[in-house]
């Protein structure tokens, strides 16, 4: 058993900051010396990339949709207990599910029996966060929300109005972050502008600054402090045989959920290649093109024919390919960016995808092939011309039929859907 500090950040709704206030939490106590174990709610690849850097520790997802209440707090077990603080970052509002409050922050920590503290956009609002704070601290009493941190605060006497609507309710202030534009998170979609080193070490110094200066940091630690047991899971049969799996990997493809790249390594031997730079496949067994920006990178993925032929031949000798969302487009004939022109592709699919006139479409996603229920998710702007009937009916998270398509030809398997299988028995059946 061991001695940790452990919270989850949510809000009353999205946009109030969380993801600010988590990576200026993360940077600030890496500066101290703490050892952080950051996770994010839900399916999200983007916010853990944040994570990544601003701790210096891989981000894990907890979805109670992808996967069982069992996996998640194994998974958040296993890795809290090698650090000092965990910090889960929740999705959307805290009670926001994929159907009602299911999946949402508040479910996942009250399974994992860790306190909230939440994120409050004070930018117009000042005494009247009372009854807001009210109805979230009683709204459901197995939620422990705890305290408070308030975001785009104007002023000091601002904050005061504030923390006097805290202490009339009951719940307490951790302090605040002032209005500054200079943390304001751009885009999630237009590139990962923050991911430049540079720009983010600017980015997260500021916000840990500003988080050092108007947090109580000593205080919100000491409220969080709880006993976590090890992990022991049962001892794993021996594989009969080590797969050689080849992962893309470069600034083009890396949508990838942490605990799905761990199942693979205990499966094989991974390598990683770069659509972008290498001109053939590793010797494989098993290729994952995982999504990403693909369209930020037209250019340089259409002028490297070598690695198309590369995969192209590894095809038509029945290599297994799973391709996701940014690696089926890859797999496509061409992408169109959205002014209209045209780059040619790998050309394993006869489709065009296209970025012009760009229309959001995200959310859970269901199907059974091959024997294997496969949970994941779909967020993308672009969409294809595909003329090919998709292998299987793929549903929402409500059980509806979605127009998503899932394609397949021979053993190259592709489709919007980014899989979550780090649950399952054996991923390679989907093959067979």
């Amino acid at each position: 058993m061991k001695e940790i500090s452990s919270f989850l950040i949510a809000a009353p709704f999205s946009g109030s900051g969380k993801t600010t206030v988590v990576l200026g939490l993360l940077q600030a106590l890496k500066k101290r010396g703490y050892h952080m174990q950051p996770f994010k709610c839900g399916p999200d690849y983007i916010d853990v990339k944040y994570h990544d850097l601003a701790s210096g520790n891989r981000s894990v997802n907890l979805d109670l949709f992808l996967s069982s209440e069992k996996h998640v707090k194994d998974i958040y077990t296993k890795y809290a207990f090698k650090n000092d603080i965990s910090i889960v970052e929740g999705v959307m509002g805290l009670y926001d599910g994929y159907d009602g409050s299911k999946g949402s922050s508040a479910e996942i920590a009250k399974r994992l029996k860790i306190p909230v503290i939440l994120v409050v956009n004070a930018k117009s609002t000042a005494y009247s966060v009372a009854p807001l704070l009210y109805g979230f601290k009683n709204f459901d009493k197995e939620v422990n929300i705890i305290g408070v941190i308030f975001n785009f605060v104007g002023s000091a006497n601002h904050y005061d109005l504030l923390k006097q609507a805290c202490n009339d309710i009951g719940i307490k202030s951790f302090g605040y972050l002032p209005k500054d534009k200079e943390i304001e998170i751009p885009s999630r979609h237009l590139g990962l502008s923050l991911e430049k080193e540079y720009m983010f070490g600017q980015f997260a110094n500021k916000a840990a600054s500003l988080i050092e200066k108007y947090v109580y940091l000593d205080d919100l630690l000491d409220a969080t402090r709880t006993y976590i047991d090890k992990l022991v899971l049962p001892s794993s049969p021996l594989l009969p045989y080590q797969m050689k799996i080849a992962i893309a990997l470069d600034d083009a493809f890396n949508f990838t959920y942490h605990a799905n790249i761990e199942y693979l390594k205990q499966r094989g031997e991974i390598s990683f290649f770069s659509p972008l730079k290498d001109s053939c496949l590793p010797e494989t067994d098993f290729v994952y093109f995982p999504g990403g920006y693909p369209e930020l990178f037209f250019e340089q993925l259409s002028k490297n024919n070598k690695l198309h032929k590369s995969i192209r031949d590894y095809v038509d000798k029945g290599g297994r390919i799973l391709a996701e969302c940014g690696g089926m487009m890859y797999l496509s004939s061409s992408i169109t960016d959205k002014y209209g022109q045209e780059y040619p592709m790998v050309g394993i699919f006869p489709q065009r995808a296209s970025m012009k006139d760009m229309k959001l479409n995200l959310g859970y996603r269901i199907f059974t092939y091959n024997g294997l229920t496969i949970k994941g998710h779909e967020f993308h702007y672009s969409q294809t011309d595909s003329n090919w009937d998709s292998v299987v009916q793929i549903y929402n998270a409500k059980n509806r039929p979605v127009d998503t398509k899932l394609l397949r030809y021979k053993n190259t398997i592709a489709g919007y859907t980014h899989w979550y299988w780090a649950e399952m028995d054996n991923l390679f059946d989907v093959f067979n």
